[in-house]
């Protein structure tokens, strides 16, 4: 499950730090730290949300 949790990451990862970076943007942070922070912030929140994601297609693909 692991090499799956990783592909999903790649796509989760890509998909939160760039709506975060967009985020910061339209609040009006434009400067380097809090552009790098939303990045790092929605790269640090894909973890956990492709490891549930993995899981489940994990499920869907072998049931038990």
């Amino acid at each position: 499950m692991l090499k799956l949790a990783a592909i999903v990451y790649i796509l989760v990862a890509s998909v939160l730090a760039g709506s975060f970076v967009v985020a910061a943007l339209t609040i009006g942070r434009m400067d380097a730290l809090s552009i790098s922070g939303a990045a790092v912030a929605g790269a640090l929140v894909a973890l956990p949300a492709a490891w549930i994601v993995a899981g489940r297609l994990n499920k869907a693909i072998r049931p038990a």
